[in-house]
């Protein structure tokens, strides 16, 4: 008798999640031993932010089940009542589809919801780049409690694993798999640059900057202030051109969305600002680039790899482990013009020759999917801590 097939529902929110989790989406979409559930939920569903759920199904996915939970507004008071729209939405999904294994991934807060719905009926979740922080961000204190939530466990370094680990989670149900990010570069054939610059409608200079920034959700007051400061730095540079992805859908998103779009106005020709480019574009931007700058996560994590210098801007990354290839700056115009002078200096860029990123592993996908196809579910949801040996003075 032919086994059944393991139900493995992956829960996807933002089009950087998606990315991270393609090529392990598309080995459990090959494999006979899976049926691969694939839950849409926040700004994949948003206009705003790119409508990316037609990626996701222009790349041959089936969306099972789409979570509308975004309010109009971008206040928190309005993303709280959003987790609580998308926690009614993903349990029913959850409860319609019966999967036996959820698969979350990251820190964002739309995953949140879909961790304490899979709790509360009983399914067993599997959880990537779990252990990490980043000090600058709400998204430090979500990944923590997702990890509790969950039993299957995929760090990117082996630091992550310890601390998942130190977190009380059983050392057997830890794995370092590598950067999930890093496998797709590697896997990637990038654009050219003619292509590059066909699809983003603007000719590339000598010198191109790749600007991502998202809201500092703690302890700033003013989430545009840091993009303000930005934008007068990059005015610093009359003869780069400037590439800006759209903003995350956190609180304060609109503030910076309406910054980048005066700034991309004022510069025609020179300034392309898009909602989302997708992960092929953007990384094929990326080889293009001279510098990513801004504070994103993928200024740590994937360019290094690609062998571009990051700015990175403030403390929203703070506690990642940084390459030599990331320079680190205040939240001003000069620091900002000071770190992208640092990062176009002939000498700086030829150090970079033997940098190594520490984030760089094996095949992430291939390790992580073959935990999630073989690794028994009985009895997971039964979880002890585990206790560390700790010595006092």
């Amino acid at each position: 008798m032919t086994a059944p097939k393991r139900k493995i529902c992956a829960v996807t929110g933002t089009r950087a999640e998606y990315g991270l989790l393609y090529w392990t989406l598309r080995r459990l979409a090959a494999d006979p031993r899976a049926q691969l559930q694939l839950v849409v939920t926040g700004a994949h569903l948003s206009p705003v932010f790119g409508m990316t759920v037609d990626m996701i199904e222009a790349d041959g996915f089936t969306v099972d089940a789409r979570v509308d939970m975004l309010l109009a507004a971008d206040t928190p008071v309005a993303i709280a009542k959003s987790l609580a729209l998308a926690g009614i939405g993903i349990t029913e999904a959850f409860e319609r589809l019966e999967p036996d294994l959820v698969v979350l991934l990251g820190d964002r807060y739309e995953i949140l919801p879909a961790a304490q719905g899979a709790m509360l009926l009983g399914l067993p979740v599997a959880h990537i780049h779990g252990g990490e922080v980043t000090e600058g961000a709400i998204d430090d204190a979500i990944r923590h409690a997702v990890t509790k939530m969950s039993h299957l466990h995929f760090a990117t370094t082996q630091d992550h694993a310890d601390r998942i680990v130190q977190m009380g989670e059983n050392a057997a149900k830890v794995w370092n798999v590598g950067s999930p990010g890093v496998e797709v570069i590697r896997k990637l054939t990038p654009l050219s640059r003619a292509e590059v610059e066909a699809r983003l409608g603007m000719a590339l200079r000598p010198t191109n900057l790749l600007v991502t920034y998202h809201p500092v959700t703690v302890g700033v007051a003013d989430p545009a202030a840091g993009m303000r400061e930005l934008v007068t730095a990059l005015s610093r540079f009359p003869d780069a051109s400037v590439v800006i992805t759209g903003v995350n859908a956190d609180p304060g998103n609109r503030a910076i969305a309406s910054v980048v779009e005066q700034f991309a106005a004022a510069h025609p020709g020179r300034v392309a600002a898009r909602p989302s480019l997708g992960s092929l574009l953007y990384l094929s931007t990326m080889y293009q680039s001279s510098v990513v700058v801004g504070n994103s996560s993928s200024g740590i994590i994937e360019a290094p790899s690609v062998g571009v210098p990051t700015v990175n801007m403030g403390a929203r990354q703070d506690g990642r482990p940084r390459a030599a290839s990331v320079i680190d700056c205040d939240e001003t115009a000069d620091a900002v013009a000071s770190a992208l002078a640092q990062a176009l200096d002939p000498t700086f860029r030829d150090g970079m020759r033997t940098m190594v990123s520490p984030y760089d592993g094996g095949d992430a996908s291939e390790r992580i999917s073959q935990v999630l196809l073989t690794h028994p579910l009985d009895g997971l949801q039964k979880k002890r801590f585990h206790d560390l040996l700790i010595t006092r003075a």
